[in-house]
């Protein structure tokens, strides 16, 4: 009853404030500051515990992978890719499109961020379709859709952040025998399994996307493929892809760890910037700067508040009162899935995705474990379903980016994302269902 009371403290008072409109940060920190008053603890515990979430080495990694993102575009490195995935397009069926869905993985694999993906791309590429003959807004909702790509591909910042939010939980003794003791989830075994999900996420993007091309007439171009243009694409764009790289090939051979390789992307950056692109300015340094402060002071508020509402959750054995009951209504590992997968997809499209991975986390990884399913399994699912809520409306940030780009009303690029968005949520079905499909390059790589 205790637990059960608990809960109702923390989680009514969370809703409550977000009801009447409480920024996410505001209401976290408000409702684990009720439930420490409720449970009569002294309130110093919950700075504490703020203090010390960001005492992770893993957490450098943030504020580095968002200058990283800001200085690449900066650099001219995000245009290049662009250009590159254009030359592509030739005459392929609504090849511009499925070029603006090659670039969001290209440019994702650089920012680890969803609105920056589609930002970086949609500037580019929205224009260059409408001027096509696309429809604005169907070029619009392309580009907000795949640049959900930029948190699967990796490095991504929430599969930082998910690896973090593992600390610490309790591993049931079943699980422990079949996965080993551990105490955070590995962020180099994450980023190597996000890749063939996001091929998988990518292809139905990109079927889709023919289809519908061909449906509305969006043909590409009739003098066939340049092999020239593509020569120059790839000569222009050589340091661009050679980026992600020299960031992803020196985690996976041992050189660096994640948070060294958001260190190295900056310096990579900065070298190609400067003395090759010849691109980068002071102006664009202090700019990135600022924006790198901005965004990583909005994430670490919400960690602050999120580790401390999870801290509540644990302590108080709300996730296996969570676990006991899901498992108490069936334990068919499929109709499990398609629970958290529902519920998930219904999350990400009302709460900010670092938040929604501070909370859930410790909420459903412990379901998985008792069903025997892999938490980089799970973690690389859990990322997937949250991509989709930036592309589906309430919240939808990249709606919001790719309406602002497009000067196109929000209404009208929603309707033409929608298709997408189904499309998105029957890749999550596949990757869950297969788990090979994530964890094979993992077992290849001998993690």
């Amino acid at each position: 009853m205790a637990e059960s009371s608990i809960a109702l403290v923390l989680f009514g008072t969370f809703l409550a404030l977000l009801l009447l409109g409480a920024p996410i940060t505001v209401s976290l920190g408000v409702s684990a500051l009720a439930s420490f008053i409720y449970l009569e603890e002294n309130p110093i515990k919950m700075v504490q515990i703020a203090f010390t979430s960001v005492g992770s080495f893993p957490l450098m990694a943030l504020p580095a992978f968002i200058l990283a993102g800001a200085l690449m575009e900066a650099a001219g490195i995000s245009k290049r890719l662009v250009n590159l995935a254009e030359s592509f397009a030739g005459p392929f069926t609504g090849g511009m499109a499925a070029a603006t869905v090659l670039a969001c993985m290209f440019f994702g694999a650089i920012s680890g961020s969803g609105p920056a993906t589609t930002a970086a791309v949609g500037m580019l590429m929205i224009p260059a379709m409408a001027n096509r003959g696309y429809d604005r807004g169907y070029a619009a909702a392309v580009t907000a859709s795949a640049g959900g790509l930029g948190i699967v591909i990796p490095p991504s910042i929430p599969m930082v952040i998910f690896g973090i939010s593992a600390i610490g939980l309790t591993v049931p003794p079943e699980a422990i025998e079949k996965f080993g003791t551990f105490q955070t989830v590995s962020i180099s075994k994450l980023f190597i399994a996000g890749f063939l999900p996001a091929m998988v996420i990518s292809g139905c993007l990109l079927t889709l996307n023919y289809f519908r091309c061909k449906k509305a007439g969006y043909m590409g171009t009739s003098d066939g493929w340049s092999v020239g243009q593509i020569k120059a694409a790839f000569k222009t764009g050589f340091w661009s892809i050679l980026a992600p790289l020299v960031i992803l090939g020196g985690i996976y051979s041992g050189f660096f760890t994640p948070t060294e390789s958001a260190i190295v992307a900056i310096f990579y950056t900065l070298v190609v910037g400067w003395f090759i692109h010849k691109e980068l300015k002071w102006k664009d340094l202090v700019h990135s700067l600022e924006t790198t402060t901005w965004l990583s002071g909005r994430v670490l508020l919400i960690l602050f508040t999120a580790t401390v509402f999870g801290r509540i959750l644990v302590e108080n054995q709300i996730p296996a009162i969570v676990a006991e009951s899901m498992l108490s209504l069936t334990q068919n590992t499929y109709l499990i899935w398609t629970m958290i997968i529902a519920f998930l997809l219904f999350v990400g499209m009302f709460m900010e995705t670092l938040a929604a991975i501070m909370i859930l986390t410790p909420v459903l990884l412990p379901v998985t474990y008792s069903l025997g399913i892999d938490p980089i399994h799970f973690g690389v699912v859990l990322i997937c379903c949250l991509s989709i809520g930036f592309a589906t409306p309430p919240l939808g940030e990249n709606l919001f980016v790719a309406s602002g780009i497009s000067d196109t009303a929000l209404e009208d690029i929603t309707s033409k994302t929608l298709p997408f968005a189904g499309a998105m949520v029957v890749a999550v079905f596949v990757i869950a269902f297969i788990p090979e499909i994530t964890l094979y390059l993992p077992r290849l790589f001998g993690y």
